[in-house]
């Protein structure tokens, strides 16, 4: 069965990103797992972090992992499951995907992940019904290894 959509498609606006909020992510030590069935496998524990932001402000908390795995292609996967809690005590649990590759000079071309956000019922219950992309990088100036995501909502 076919969707109605209330505007035609050629009439329809692109779509836009508005900066929501920033996720520093603290990381431990890396633990190489070695070679698996699809390729060599590494975990990097996050450890802690900060999520600052309008409407969004509160911890990353510690005793998740950034799953990492390299592809034949020489690009790597990874997969980070981690939960944020909010000022106000939410607990909002976070998986952000992304691909990083390199170019043929072996310059990392920019990285951007695909967060998906399961809030609470409530205040928070917008970040499970939009659609978001992060920008991944590192947290230049941070104390300790770390990465900046910044957040932008699709609209």
């Amino acid at each position: 069965a076919a969707i109605a959509l209330a505007t035609p498609a050629a009439a329809q606006e692109a779509p836009q990103l508005v900066e929501a909020f920033t996720i520093t992510a603290e990381l431990g030590e890396v633990l190489d797992v070695g070679e698996t069935v699809r390729g060599p496998r590494r975990i990097i524990p996050i450890t802690g972090g900060q999520v600052e932001g309008e409407g969004l402000n509160g911890t990353v908390r510690p005793g998740a992992w950034d799953w990492q795995i390299d592809r034949p292609d020489g690009c790597t996967d990874l997969e980070a499951d981690y939960f944020i809690e909010t000022n106000d005590g939410a607990l909002i649990n976070v998986v952000n995907r992304a691909t990083i590759c390199r170019d043929e000079e072996g310059n990392m071309l920019p990285v951007f992940t695909r967060p998906a956000f399961e809030p609470p019922l409530g205040e928070y219950q917008w970040l499970g019904q939009g659609m978001f992309v992060g920008q991944l990088g590192p947290a230049v100036g941070h104390d300790g290894p770390a990465v900046r995501i910044t957040i932008y909502r699709v609209e």
